[in-house]
């Protein structure tokens, strides 16, 4: 397994469309995946810490795991099947583990909640991650440029049917 940190949630233009960006924690790798829009709002209100007067379906989840002292130890991104990627939550509960399954955008979402670390099987990061060359020039304002232009160049040859939630 890979430690990966969610880089971003944007909003893949001319299609609109949300992708989540995993960027490999030692490495270079980026695991693009296509999310649904209320997937994409529940993660970007965790990351800007939007607190609501009642709990989203996320924050529950939190809650209920909380509440039956069940630790969320780790989220895997494990495969992608028929354009369709495929997550896992790691729970623990005293020393009994458990594996559930669970779409990439809601494991991402109550992984930020619980603060679990986000992980993807290396199979996977191989076969799908790709790589934005950086240059070794730091402080050119240019480079930041360069970085969109060849993520641009790579979402041009996917469609958001390529993915799936």
């Amino acid at each position: 397994m890979v430690e990966m940190h969610l880089s971003a949630v944007r909003v893949e233009l001319p299609a609109n469309v949300p992708i989540l960006l995993l960027q490999e924690a030692a490495g270079d790798r980026t695991l693009p995946i296509y999310i649904g829009r209320p997937e994409a709002e529940a993660i970007a209100g965790a990351l800007q810490g939007v607190v609501t007067k009642r709990p989203m379906t996320h924050d529950l989840m939190r809650d209920m795991l909380t509440e039956l002292s069940v630790v969320l130890d780790h989220v895997v991104i494990t495969e992608l099947k028929d354009q369709t990627f495929y997550a896992e939550l790691r729970l623990r509960r005293g020393t009994t583990s458990y594996v559930v399954s669970a779409r990439p955008s809601d494991a991402i979402a109550l992984a930020i909640r619980a603060g679990a670390t986000i992980y993807a099987e290396e199979a996977l990061l191989d076969a799908e991650g790709i790589v934005i060359a950086q240059r070794d020039d730091a402080d050119d304002p240019a480079e930041g440029d360069e970085l969109v232009a060849q993520f641009h160049e790579f979402l041009e040859g996917v469609r958001p049917e390529d993915f799936d939630k």
